[in-house]
């Protein structure tokens, strides 16, 4: 394999300055924006991070005024990047989400400076401005091709002003062309969302490369066999499939429970047979994952990825998902999971009993899960991946 920079192999840049703004709760991407930073630390790369939280927003209508200025132009977030980079002068720029708090003008205070961008996309704010392609639970796509407007006319965000801010903010980065030119190479974490971003999103296909989010793979496997509950993990928000879940535990009668971190502050009705765990660390959400004997991940929006999927199968959990998006790579149907319908609880509720009454089905289907996890997902692939990328777009 031959790099742009005409080596023969991967080139480590020395200095490397990460930029993303954390959001309200935090998540799975801001997990995965850890892990990458924490990961090119552990190759002896000298790294700074600029980062803002969504956190110090007020929480009312002078919060939601603040983000809408910040998302258009924040001029204190450009002033203190244009300083460090002036002082750290790293030689890539890895930038995560910006929106709200982290300005996209500080793509054009790296074109200045001379130093190449990567952005990794965890969601879909280039082609949605509420980033998860959903309308009142059904999958949309009205704001493709420079339509932004409809999630202004749709009130997308159910409130006014941040329907407005959304839109203002896509118009402006597509119609300025922001990330475009500023960008040298998007990341794209599956190869459903590569090609969801190249045809929908425009962007050149030689612009957008495949690197998996990393995924911690416990040294030893979990036995779903002896697992006594079906397990959720994630935002209880409706684009992840909460009612879904729910009405499948109902039909089920399967032992449920799901796992929300103590960041979130996101509560659910009581349901008599599903319990809400509140994880405050990774050891708790991985002994979570070690004594559940199915994780169930029922989006109904196309997830760019599946992270808590991902780290489950790393315990030799198998995953019952839903056919759609990113889910749809991440599980090989029959394999070392099962797919069910987007939506439908029926349908989910009898794959979840299939696994729950057939202990050695979990179990080979975990075995399978956690080999795809160790080939696919952990730390010294996802790094030689991105020194790969890295070392292209170094001189």
């Amino acid at each position: 394999m031959t790099f742009l920079n005409g080596s023969s192999s991967p080139r480590r840049p020395r200095r490397i300055l990460h930029a993303f703004n954390q959001h309200r709760g935090g998540g799975g991407a801001d997990n995965a924006a850890r892990a990458t930073i924490e990961a090119t630390r552990r190759l002896g790369i000298e790294v700074e991070v600029y980062t803002r939280s969504s956190e110090d927003l007020p929480k009312n209508l002078l919060g939601r005024i603040e983000a809408g200025v910040s998302a258009v132009y924040a001029p204190r977030s450009v002033r203190v990047f244009r300083e460090i980079l002036a002082r750290f002068r790293p030689e890539i720029v890895h930038i995560h989400e910006v929106f709200p708090l982290v300005s996209p003008w500080i793509l054009p205070e790296c074109a200045r400076a001379g130093v190449p961008v990567v952005m990794t996309c965890v969601d879909y704010r280039l082609t949605c401005p509420i980033v998860t392609h959903l309308h009142q639970g059904e999958i949309c796509t009205k704001c493709t091709g420079g339509h932004e407007y409809w999630a202004l006319l749709r009130n997308c965000r159910e409130n006014v002003p941040e329907s407005v801010t959304v839109t203002l903010y896509n118009m402006m980065v597509r119609g300025l062309g922001l990330f475009e030119r500023n960008v040298a190479r998007f990341i794209a974490p599956s190869e459903f969302t590569r090609h969801w971003l190249i045809e929908h999103g425009g962007l050149a296909p030689a612009k957008v490369v495949t690197v998996c989010p990393l995924v911690e793979v416990a040294p030893t496997p979990a036995d779903p066999g002896k697992g006594t509950y079906a397990a959720f993990a994630g935002r209880f928000t409706p684009e992840k499939g909460v009612d879904t879940f729910l009405a499948a535990a109902e039909l089920s009668g399967i032992p449920c429970k799901m796992s929300r971190s103590a960041e979130a502050r996101v509560t659910l009705p009581i349901h008599p047979n599903v319990e809400v765990v509140v994880t405050h660390n990774r050891d708790e959400l991985n002994a979570f994952y070690r004594n559940a004997r199915m994780l169930v991940f029922p989006s109904i929006w196309f997830e760019t990825f599946g992270l808590v999927g991902a780290e489950s199968m790393g315990h030799g959990i198998p995953v019952v998902a839903s056919r759609l998006g990113a889910l749809e790579c991440l599980v090989d149907d029959e394999v070392d999971g099962l797919h069910f319908h987007p939506g439908n609880a029926a349908d989910l509720a009898g794959k979840m009993a299939r696994l729950w009454n057939d202990p050695g089905l979990c179990r080979k289907l975990g075995a399978a899960a956690r080999e795809k996890a160790k080939k696919q997902w952990q730390e010294d692939s996802h790094t030689r991946e991105l020194l790969g990328l890295y070392a292209g777009l170094l001189p």
